[in-house]
C-alpha cells in the first residue's frame, strides 16, 4: 500500500515544528471537526506529513511521520475524538509559504485551499512532490 500524504496545522504559539524536534514525538490531540478527525483516523504508520504554521507564519516548515495510528483522544472532556502521534523526519530547507502554494497552478487544489479550517488535511502525491521541489529538496 503506497503512503499517504497529509498536512496538519498548528499554531506555532503554541506547538511549533521546533517543540516537536525538542520532543522527538507528539500526539496531535485537540481536533474538534469531524473531517478533520476522519482524515486522522485515515493516517497510518509512516505516512508522511506537511507541518505548517498557521496564523502568524502561514507556511510549511517541516516533514513529519506518523508513529502511531489513531488512538482516543485523551485532552477530549465528551465526544468520540481521536488522536495520532508525529515523529520530525526533516526539516523543509526552504519553508514553503502560503502565498507561494496560492500562486502555484500545481496545488491550486490542495485542500488546505478548499477546506481552510480544517487543521488536517489530506495531500495528493503530486502536491507533497511539489511541495519539497518549492522547498529545495
Amino acid at each position: 500500500m503506497p503512503k499517504q500524504y497529509w498536512l496538519a496545522k498548528s499554531e506555532p504559539e503554541s506547538y511549533s515544528w521546533d517543540n516537536l524536534l525538542r520532543d522527538g514525538k507528539t500526539a496531535w490531540t485537540g481536533v474538534r471537526n469531524f473531517q478533520a478527525r476522519n482524515y486522522l483516523r485515515a493516517m497510518k504508520t509512516g505516512d508522511l506529513v506537511a507541518f505548517y504554521h498557521s496564523v502568524t507564519e502561514k507556511q510549511i516548515v517541516g516533514i513529519a511521520k506518523v508513529v502511531a495510528e489513531a488512538y482516543p483522544d485523551k485532552t477530549a472532556k465528551e465526544g468520540d475524538w481521536s488522536a495520532v502521534d508525529f515523529a520530525p523526519l526533516k526539516p523543509l530547507r526552504t519553508p514553503v509559504t502560503l502565498a507561494q502554494i496560492k500562486s502555484d497552478p500545481a496545488l491550486n487544489n490542495m485542500a488546505l485551499l478548499r477546506q481552510s479550517r480544517l487543521s488536517v488535511t489530506p495531500l495528493s502525491d503530486p502536491e507533497y512532490r511539489r511541495i519539497l521541489e518549492l522547498a529545495g529538496h
